[in-house]
């Protein structure tokens, strides 16, 4: 990882295409640095559109502490994300995961598989309003990543996900101890630029959520105020 970061830090970015489907920009790119070449995914900041329910900060920001939460917490479900400039100005820079395609996705994502489970415990610790089928991104080598994250942290809790399966479900001892290490690591600070990437009320927010999961030891409940299931659901 440490060559890849070094490559997507230092390296120069070209555009090379753009994923249309995607609501905002979402560029496909290729980071050169010294002889290494390293596909990634683009996010410029000037390409955001407004949220009405995401009023503050920016969708760049929340993706990169979707990653450091995922990192600190040892979920190791996203993919290795930056902030950095780019042909269009600030944003995120992600490295490109390239899917095992013998996956169906369709029958995937409602497994009772170990590390959707992870996925599902890590998007109620950042509260992920999106987490649809299409962003589950089973890798080769076994890991299964998750992408989009620019939605989640919002001080409301609005859980949104296809991955429901463990709804209700007692929280392991590991999961509980992930979680406790994870509260300390977030309450002492030791998440570089944390507080910077969140507002003050989502830090709070983040830290209740932790606190609350703690507390009631098991996985959340679906809303009954607004749909659970993001649309479309891939």
């Amino acid at each position: 990882m440490s060559e890849i970061l070094e490559v997507l830090t230092k390296g120069t970015l070209i555009v090379t295409g753009r994923l249309i489907d995607a609501s905002n920009a979402t560029l496909l790119a290729e980071c050169s640095y010294e002889d290494i070449k390293v596909k990634c995914i683009y996010k410029p900041i000037a390409g955001e559109r407004p949220l009405w329910d995401f009023p503050d900060g920016n969708l760049a920001s929340r993706e990169f502490a979707a990653f450091l939460i995922s990192k600190h917490a040892g979920f190791n479900v996203v993919p290795l994300t930056i902030l950095r400039e780019g042909p269009f100005g600030f944003g995120m820079v992600q490295e490109w995961i390239n899917i095992d395609t013998s996956v169906d996705l369709a029958s995937f994502f409602s497994s009772d598989d170990a590390r959707l489970r992870k996925m599902a415990l890590f998007d109620a610790v950042i509260n992920n309003t999106d987490r649809k089928i299409g962003h589950l991104l089973p890798h080769v080598d076994g890991i299964v990543y998750g992408c989009d994250h620019g939605v989640t942290f919002h001080q409301e809790n609005k859980l949104r996900t296809v991955l429901w399966q463990w709804a209700g479900s007692a929280i392991s001892e590991n999961e509980e101890e992930t979680l406790l290490s994870l509260l300390s690591e977030i309450k002492s600070n030791r998440i570089d630029n944390l507080s910077e990437l969140i507002t003050e009320s989502e830090m709070r927010a983040l830290i209740l959520r932790i606190e609350d999961l703690l507390t009631t030891k098991s996985f959340p409940l679906p809303s009954q105020e607004w749909p659970a299931i993001p649309w479309p659901a891939f």
